[in-house]
C-alpha cells in the first residue's frame, strides 16, 4: 500500500542527507515531492535516475526559504501544477558550532535566517494553501535533540531548535480548526557526510550512549516522517516525536 498516493508534498533541504531520504520515502510511497533546495541541478543529479523506479516522482524545487517573496514564488508554482499541497517537511537547516564566547554574529544570523525565519515562511505560505482543503494538510518540522537536551559547542544551534519546537506547538493549536496538523521530529546522532567528517573517537563514545547502538540512517528519520504526513497520523498534532535510538542524557 502507498501511503501518500496522490498527496503532494514538498521538502526544503531535500537535495542531500535527510531531506534527499525523505523525499525517496514519499515518492516511495505514491507522493509528488517537490525538493527544495538552492545550488541548481542539486536535486537532478539523483532524482532522474530515482524517478524510474518509484510510483510517485521527485521535482527539482530552487529557492531560499529564508527569502520571503522566493518562498511565495515557489509555493504557488506548485499549487499551480498541482493543485493542492497536503504535506510539508520544513527539513533545511544550518548549523555552525561554536563554544560560548566564540559565537559568530555572523554564523547566528545565518542559523537564525534558515532555522527559524525559514521554517516560519515555509509554514506560513504552505498553510494558507492547505487551510482553504477540505482535507487541511500535515506540516512537519525537522528540530534536534539539542533542543531537548542542549549540548556543548551548539547553544546558538540548539536556541533555533528549541525555537522550531515552540513554534511547531503554537502552530498546531491555531491551525488544528482548519484541518492541519503540525509535528516536529527531532533527530539523533544521524549517518549522513557530515557526520562522517567528525573525529572517529569522540564519534565512538557518543554513539556508546545510543541504547540500539548505532547511528540513526537518514531513512529511519524519513519514515517517521511518512507517518506524520500520512493519514495514519490524522489525531496526531503537537508533538515532537524524537528519533533517537534511545539516546542516554
Amino acid at each position: 500500500m502507498e501511503l501518500l498516493q496522490n498527496k503532494v508534498c514538498i521538502v526544503t533541504g531535500g537535495s542531500r542527507g535527510i531531506g534527499k531520504a525523505i523525499a525517496q520515502v514519499f515518492a516511495q510511497n505514491g507522493a509528488i515531492v517537490y525538493a527544495v533546495a538552492t545550488r541548481e541541478g542539486s536535486v537532478e543529479e539523483w532524482s532522474e535516475e530515482f524517478n524510474k523506479g518509484v510510483g510517485g516522482e521527485v521535482r527539482p524545487l530552487y529557492f531560499d526559504i529564508s527569502d520571503e517573496k522566493a518562498v511565495k514564488e515557489g509555493v504557488m508554482q506548485v499549487k499551480r501544477a498541482c493543485g493542492h499541497i497536503d504535506g510539508l517537511v520544513n527539513n533545511a537547516g544550518v548549523e555552525f558550532n561554536e563554544l560560548i564566547g566564540m559565537i559568530s554574529r555572523d554564523n547566528m544570523e545565518k542559523m537564525f535566517s534558515v532555522n527559524v525565519y525559514g521554517t516560519i515562511n515555509m509554514l506560513q505560505m504552505v498553510s494558507r494553501i492547505m487551510g482553504r482543503q477540505e482535507n487541511g494538510g500535515s506540516i512537519v518540522n525537522i528540530t534536534s535533540m539539542t533542543a531537548l537536551r542542549g549540548n556543548k559547542g551548539q547553544l546558538v544551534y540548539s536556541a533555533t531548535k528549541g525555537a522550531v519546537i515552540s513554534l511547531t506547538k503554537s502552530a498546531a493549536k491555531e491551525l488544528a480548526e482548519k484541518k492541519i496538523r503540525v509535528n516536529a521530529i527531532a533527530p539523533g546522532l544521524t549517518n549522513t557526510d557530515m557526520m562522517k567528517q567528525a573525529d572517529p573517537e569522540k564519534l565512538q563514545s557518543r554513539i556508546s550512549n545510543i541504547c540500539m547502538g548505532r547511528l540513526a540512517e537518514p531513512e529511519d528519520i524519513a519514515k517517521a516522517c511518512l507517518f506524520m504526513v500520512s493519514d495514519l497520523s490524522t489525531y496526531v498534532s503537537g508533538q515532537v516525536l524524537a528519533v533517537d535510538g534511545c539516546t542516554i542524557m
